[in-house]
C-alpha cells in the first residue's frame, strides 16, 4: 500500500508540473509569443545569443528546461544566459540576494523500490522501475553578488561571416540528401530528402538558415537515424506535433551555432495550441525529441559543442 500511495503522490506531482509547464507556453502562445523563436529579441536585449547553461560546469541545459530559462531571461530581462543553484553560488565565494526567486527546472529519472528489487531477485521477473521528476531551483548570475567576473560574462556570438559557411558545412557533414531549388521547403520521409528554396528567395537570407535547419529537424527523425513517428498527415495532431520537434530543434540549433532569425511559422500556432491543450505532457515530450535532433545534427559538427546535462530526458518523462 505505501507504494501506491507514494506512487499517486508522485504521480499528481508530475501532473501539476506539466500542468504548470504547459500552461505557461500556451499563455504565451495565445498572446502570440513563440517561445523558442528569438527570446533574446527586444524584451531581453541585453542577453547574449546562446543556448543557456550551468555557470559552474559549463554544461548546456535541454529539452524543456531550455524553454523555462529562456522565457525567464524574457520576463526578467537578465544579462546573461547562464544558471546556477545556490548552493553553486556559495561554492564560488559569492551568493544570492536576499530578495531574489529562482526559477524552477527538472531532473527526471527511474528508481525501483527495495521490495520491487527482492520480488525480482526471488522470481526472476523485471524489477518495476517508477518514474519521477525532481523540481530544483536554479539562479541567473545577474541574481547574485561577488561571483568570479569570468563566470558572470556570456560568451560572444560567433562572427556573422561565419554562420552561413559552418551551416553549409554542418549539412555536407550530415549527409542528408538536401537539395536547393523550387519553391516550398520540406522533408520528404519516404525518399529521405530535404528541400529548401535557394538563400535569395528568402526576405530575410538570415531566416534560409532556420528553414534549412528545421528541416533537417525532420531528417533527423528517419528511421535510419532517431526513429520517430513521421506518419502523421497535415491536420493531424501527430503531424503537428512533428512540427513542434522541428521547429525547436531549429530553436536550439540556431541558439547552438549564433544564428538569429526572425519569427516564422506563426501559421502552426493553432496546431501547437490543440496539441498542447489535449496533452499537457506534449511540449516537454516534444522539447526533448527536440534537444535529441539538435545534438544529432549538431553532433556532425568538427569542433563540438558543450555536452549537455540531459535534463528531463523524454524516456524518464513519457
Amino acid at each position: 500500500m505505501k507504494r501506491n500511495r507514494f506512487s499517486s503522490r508522485a504521480g499528481e506531482d508530475r501532473g501539476s508540473l506539466y500542468d504548470e509547464i504547459t500552461d505557461k507556453i500556451i499563455a504565451g502562445l495565445e498572446a502570440g509569443r513563440v517561445p523558442w523563436v528569438q527570446p533574446w529579441g527586444a524584451a531581453a536585449a541585453k542577453a547574449p545569443l546562446g543556448m543557456p547553461q550551468n555557470a559552474v560546469t559549463g554544461r548546456q541545459y535541454s529539452g524543456i528546461n531550455v524553454l523555462i530559462l529562456w522565457g525567464a531571461v524574457v520576463e526578467h530581462g537578465f544579462a546573461g544566459q547562464s544558471w546556477l543553484t545556490f548552493r553553486q553560488a556559495l561554492s564560488l565565494g559569492g551568493h544570492v540576494r536576499r530578495s531574489e526567486r529562482g526559477v524552477t527546472v527538472v531532473y527526471a529519472d527511474h528508481f525501483v523500490p527495495a521490495d520491487d528489487k527482492r520480488r525480482a531477485s526471488e522470481t526472476g521477473e523485471e524489477a518495476l522501475a517508477i518514474p519521477f521528476l525532481k523540481r530544483f531551483t536554479v539562479f541567473n548570475t545577474d541574481q547574485c553578488n561577488d561571483l568570479p567576473a569570468d563566470i558572470a560574462i556570456g560568451g560572444p556570438p560567433p562572427p556573422p561571416d561565419m554562420i552561413e559557411p559552418r551551416v553549409e558545412a554542418l549539412i555536407k557533414a550530415t549527409g542528408v540528401d538536401f537539395r536547393i531549388g523550387g519553391n516550398r521547403a520540406f522533408y520528404a520521409p519516404s525518399e529521405d530528402y530535404v528541400q529548401v528554396p535557394p538563400p535569395g528567395a528568402y526576405f530575410e537570407p538570415i531566416n534560409w538558415h532556420r528553414t534549412a535547419l528545421h528541416e533537417l529537424g525532420h531528417a533527423s527523425g528517419h528511421a535510419l537515424r532517431l526513429n520517430r513517428d513521421l506518419s502523421g498527415s497535415y491536420g493531424t495532431g501527430k503531424y503537428a506535433f512533428e512540427e513542434l520537434i522541428a521547429e525547436l530543434s531549429a530553436a536550439f540549433s540556431c541558439a547552438s551555432l549564433g544564428i538569429v532569425p526572425t519569427v516564422r511559422h506563426a501559421d502552426y500556432i493553432g496546431h501547437w495550441l490543440e496539441v498542447l491543450r489535449e496533452d499537457n505532457r506534449a511540449i516537454v515530450r516534444a522539447a526533448s525529441q527536440a534537444s535529441k535532433a539538435a545534438d544529432y545534427i549538431l553532433g556532425f559538427l568538427r569542433e563540438p559543442l558543450p555536452a549537455d546535462d540531459r535534463l528531463a530526458d523524454e524516456r524518464s518523462v513519457a
